[in-house]
């Protein structure tokens, strides 16, 4: 196989050195070209059609931003972005991400070897990670041409016992759990048969036993955590536009005064702390993520009745620059997590680069944020899977959890464990909106996935299932 043709992009002639040396370690890619600026990557991508681009992002003349919108508007192709670490430089990457690319990683220090070799393993798995992901959307787009092509195979219908439970392929027709005959869908919602409890020798009752039954209308359209999972399917502009509620793009609610005593987000007059919290929501995601939490947090209203704590995998300092840029965009009030804070209805919450992050109760009944410096964990550190496990013991909460794009299997194992504990619900991104389908695919391989939508189906029925 020949190696893939990789176009290097940075105004300095040593770091484009560095970065092709570091490229050219793995015999599968091969740099056929470099550029100084924007303007040259552009034309280059025109004329030698690479398979990849490292772009740098501050340039003279085009910088690494404003070509990345030229390529992807007329030779789409995988670009990651090298950033340095001054503020300008974090919010560009942050719009970069936003824009199409890839993935990024930041310039290594050329006084530090150790440095440089580790952003050269990064750089090579993100590359080995696009070539494949492109390699899987190619498969699939053959595929779907095929299956349009030439008189469908008449073959008689499979038991549906026989059909393994998370079958991707299965995919229900549009609606088809909004049409589900009420005989299936009392099968579906038979009762758990609880263990009876120790101190009453009756069975346990589910917490939110007592709440009254939806209406008939409303009992059709929500799917068990234990029943087959939901797999959606892309659907068109005006379809999903149906399903936004209307108060989407209502503003975000009055600032009360800040509480003494309790940490807030530098630049904020308010109060962060709220108690009566019964229900939360954890997220993650890694490669990809800052467009998924972009396409989530933006749909979902100022008036949602959870917390969402989100786990991104991104170093020290981003994660800052994304929380200020999310905000522009959501109803909610999404800030950079910081130690201490009680979280409330209507934020979310973004771990930062460096630290762990977990959920705990407090001795007033308050949830608040837990930052460690704990081991990396799956290789990262926030880890999803180290935010997951500490809702574990937060019984008293209906809780639910969000697995969208990115590589690995971070949150997985955790996302298990929560569903055989009875957590509420867990969601994944399906695989024909994800730019890296591996942290979703390993939680669906683990059957503990309620709801498997592509990614602008998520926001919505998050939305209706959490209210």
């Amino acid at each position: 196989m020949k190696p893939y043709k990789v176009l290097v992009v940075d105004d300095s002639a040593f770091m484009r050195k560095i970065i092709s040396d570091l490229i050219e370690k793995d015999a599968d890619f091969q740099v056929t070209a470099t550029a100084v600026n924007g303007r040259q990557a552009v034309d280059k991508v025109k004329e030698l059609q690479p398979d990849l681009v490292t772009m740098d992002v501050e340039m003279p003349e085009m910088n690494g931003l404003e070509a990345l919108k030229l390529i992807m508007l007329d030779h789409p192709l995988p670009v990651i972005m090298l950033s340095g670490i001054n503020e300008e430089g974090m919010k560009e990457t942050i719009l970069a991400l936003e824009g199409g690319a890839f993935d990024f990683i930041r310039k290594p220090s050329v006084s530090s070897s150790h440095d440089i070799n580790s952003v050269g393993e990064s750089l090579r798995e993100q590359m080995k990670e696009a070539m494949l992901a492109r390699e899987r959307r190619e498969a699939r787009s053959a595929s779907a041409l095929l299956s349009t092509e030439g008189p469908p195979a008449l073959q008689p219908p499979e038991p549906a016992s026989s059909a393994p439970p998370f079958k991707l392929a299965d995919k229900p027709d549009e609606g088809a759990a909004e049409q589900m005959p009420s005989r299936e869908m009392k099968d579906i919602k038979a009762p758990i048969i609880r263990p009876p409890s120790p101190d009453t020798g009756k069975p346990a009752q589910s917490k939110r036993a007592d709440k009254p039954p939806l209406p008939r209308s409303e009992r059709t359209k929500s799917v068990p955590p234990r029943a087959k999972p939901e797999v959606g399917r892309i659907k068109t502009l005006s379809q999903q536009n149906s399903d936004v509620p209307s108060d989407l793009a209502s503003p975000k609610p009055p600032i009360a005064g800040a509480a003494p005593g309790i940490p807030t987000v530098a630049g904020r007059d308010r109060k962060i702390g709220a108690k009566g919290l019964e229900k939360l929501v954890a997220v993650g995601c890694s490669t990809g993520g800052p467009r998924a939490l972009k396409a989530l947090l933006e749909n979902i209203p100022a008036d949602f009745p959870a917390p969402i704590v989100i786990v991104q995998h991104m170093p020290p300092n981003f994660t800052k620059s994304l929380a200020q840029r999310l905000n522009t965009f959501s109803p909610l009030d999404v800030m950079e997590a910081e130690q201490g804070m009680i979280l409330r209805k209507g934020a979310a919450y973004i771990a930062p680069g460096g630290y762990h992050m977990k959920v705990m109760e407090t001795a007033g009944g308050q949830y608040a944020v837990n930052l460690s410096k704990e081991e990396a964990r799956n290789g990262h550190r926030p880890s999803v899977d180290t935010l997951f496990e500490s809702l574990l013991p937060l019984k008293a909460l209906e809780r639910h959890a969000v697995i969208m794009t990115g590589m690995g299997s971070d949150g997985a194992r955790m996302m298990k464990s929560l569903y055989e504990a009875g957590i509420t619900s867990t969601f994944a991104e399906s695989e024909e909106t994800c730019v890296v389908y591996g942290m979703p695919r390993s939680a669906v391989e683990l059957q503990c996935v309620s709801y498997i939508l592509p990614l602008q189906d998520i926001a919505p029925r998050l939305v209706q299932v959490v209210k």
